[in-house]
């Protein structure tokens, strides 16, 4: 089989950066496919990654520039850090996160070869290779805890909260569902003790499968629609 060449462009600078005023497309979209981001603080030289549920809203009655809202318990190590270190990273892919089997099988298991896998793993893996999305996007910015029980708190809430409502087919309803099945909404989106998480975004390096960078600073300026299954 014929090998793929990997990109060996250097990207420890700024590469191909450009100045845009809405996110890329590509960027978009995958901020629409995926359901969880990682979110990553750090105090005193001691980094902290977080599995996230998140809502996107290119604009908001609080602020024309776009944003990402998560929730968490405000006694959580990444409010404690947010408290004393505002800036964030975060990353978004939308890659089916399914292992493909190996040719050996591991002592820990690792994933069923072909002939164990249901037909919905199957499914999974060709959607994963046949590559939903072709980049992931690292996301800088400055975090901002909303102070509860205001309106901006109760608007934020509310988007998050909708927008993290599924039934088990993916569609968007109103109605309860298992606990287990629910990526931890009930606790960490529902609960009235979660505190808002308000990310402003500053700038965004995409890369894809190959290796290939490209650096994006965000301007204020984008007034589109909210994705990320919002209306």
């Amino acid at each position: 089989m014929e090998q793929v060449s990997l990109n060996y462009e250097a990207s420890a600078g700024d590469t191909h950066k450009q100045t845009v005023s809405e996110l890329p497309p590509m960027v978009v979209q995958c901020l629409e496919n995926a359901r969880f981001l990682h979110l990553a603080t750090c105090v005193g030289n001691q980094p902290h990654v977080s599995l996230m549920n998140y809502t996107y809203l290119p604009s908001s009655p609080y602020s024309s520039a776009p944003v990402i809202v998560m929730t968490t318990n405000p006694a959580s190590k990444k409010t404690n850090n947010l408290l004393v270190n505002p800036n964030v990273s975060l990353l978004v892919h939308d890659w089916s996160s399914h292992r493909p089997p190996t040719q050996g099988r591991r002592a820990s298991g690792g994933s069923p070869g072909p002939e164990h896998r249901s037909s919905l793993a199957s499914m999974l893996f060709n959607l994963n290779t046949s590559a939903i999305s072709s980049i992931s996007a690292t996301i800088n910015g400055t975090a901002a805890l909303i102070p509860p029980g205001s309106d901006e708190d109760k608007y934020y809430r509310e988007q998050h909260l909708e927008n993290n409502t599924f039934d088990s087919e993916g569609v968007f309803n109103r109605q309860p569902q298992d606990e287990t099945e629910d990526g931890g909404r009930g606790h960490f989106v529902a609960d009235e003790e979660v505190q808002v998480i308000l990310v402003h975004i500053k700038d965004i390096r995409t890369s894809d499968w190959k290796g290939s960078v490209s650096d994006w600073v965000l301007v204020s300026g984008n007034n589109g629609p909210r994705v990320n299954g919002g209306r």
